[in-house]
């Protein structure tokens, strides 16, 4: 059984991965057709993380309430509807309304996953895992850029990634049964592990503070690129629309192939050793992004940028029980996941209205800050935490 559902979480979270990326492929021709500035892509993006914040934190209530399976499925409806919808979109307004379902869908899916994976399977699965989410955000900008020269291109883009969506699913809603018999047959296990923890205390913790600002980077790094490398690459470096949306799916295809190296990586190096490297990587990235070389360097400093933010994020949550302690781990993970949702909901927009002033070859100089930021939090929490690995 356990096997069978493993497959259908990886499944899952393909669904994860494929809206993430697409608004940023496609806002280069949005903006253009709904007659609005720029910029106004991360107002978008802020909703759509609002919302996963607002999931993520009420995700433990329903998943106790209704269990991981229906959460999952509900969860996933709700981003295909919001998908299908963005065709009938008329202005603005409504892509912002459509990206709460979005949002509030994103955020279960991600948050169920996880503790889910995190509680019954081996810790190589969790960069696995993430492995797929990565196949969702590459496919995204894919299907995408095959329908930006047509006429109302982005609309059908999102109408095909609603449709793969609703496949999923149906194909969630065929699993209840399984779930349902999982989850019945552990109830003890459910009972005796409730225990609260002052979020005041969890904050006083050694390294705990650090710990958080590197989810913060993290999360803004990799979201800031994935949404505005299209854009820098359009307006800096003269690229079209299509051929930066292709680039940025290879950005996406380097967390994606980074990821599941990552998983044969962790047998070998333990997760600080995983997290320092993939954060020297990105800092490699951003400096090729940031040379004033030919496009060709650009198109490698993303993937570069890719392969660096596979290992880390993974990395970071299977470290936390090691950082602070198996029974202080659960509480500390919900704060590092809200922590990380909110450096995804400002710093994007913050990018864009800095963009504005100083244009899009700031990104590099912007990337490179926040990478380095992350990579002395690193060391900050290696200091001062004992690990066990």
């Amino acid at each position: 059984m356990l096997t069978v559902l493993l497959v259908i979480i990886y499944s899952a979270f393909i669904s994860l991965g494929l809206p993430d990326a697409i608004l940023g492929s496609a806002w280069t021709m949005i903006y253009e057709d709904l007659n609005v500035p720029i910029s106004y892509a991360g107002f978008v993006t802020m909703i759509i993380t609002g919302g996963t914040i607002v999931s993520s934190f009420f995700s433990g209530k329903m998943i106790k309430k209704f269990g991981t399976g229906k959460v999952t499925t509900f969860s996933v409806f709700l981003t295909a509807m919001g998908l299908l919808g963005v065709y009938f979109a008329p202005d603005f307004i409504w892509i912002c309304l459509l990206g709460i379902p979005l949002g509030l869908g994103a955020g279960a899916v991600d948050s169920a996953l996880n503790n889910f994976v995190a509680n019954h399977y081996e810790a190589k699965h969790m960069n696995w895992l993430h492995c797929f989410w990565g196949i969702g955000a590459t496919c995204g900008p894919f299907i995408m850029s095959f329908y930006l020269l047509k006429e109302n291109g982005w609309r059908n883009g999102y109408v095909t990634i609603g449709v793969i969506q609703a496949i999923l699913v149906v194909a969630l809603f065929l699993s209840l049964p399984l779930w349902k018999r999982f989850e019945d047959s552990n109830k003890e296990e459910k009972e005796n592990k409730v225990s609260y923890i002052n979020v005041g205390t969890l904050l006083k913790l050694p390294g705990a503070k650090p710990a958080l600002i590197s989810f913060l980077c993290y999360c803004a790094i990799e979201l800031t690129t994935g949404l505005w490398a299209s854009s820098f690459l359009v307006f800096n470096n003269g690229l079209s629309s299509e051929l930066a949306a292709k680039w940025v799916s290879l950005y996406y295809l380097g967390i994606t192939v980074g990821r599941f190296l990552a998983g044969f990586l962790s047998m070998k190096l333990n997760n600080k050793q995983m997290i320092r490297l993939g954060q020297i990587i990105c800092v490699c990235g951003a400096v090729l992004l940031m040379i004033p070389l030919s496009n060709n360097f650009k198109l490698l400093g993303l993937i570069l940028i890719g392969l660096g933010c596979a290992p880390i994020y993974p990395a970071m949550l299977h470290e936390t029980p090691n950082r602070f302690g198996k029974d202080l781990s659960q509480g500390i993970m919900g704060i590092q996941m809200a922590t990380a949702y909110i450096g995804s909901t400002i710093v994007p927009p913050l990018f864009g209205m800095l963009s504005k002033l100083s244009g899009f070859g700031i990104l590099p100089v912007f990337l490179l800050v926040f990478i380095i930021v992350m990579l002395v939090s690193s060391e900050m929490i290696n200091k001062v935490c004992k690990h066990n690995n």
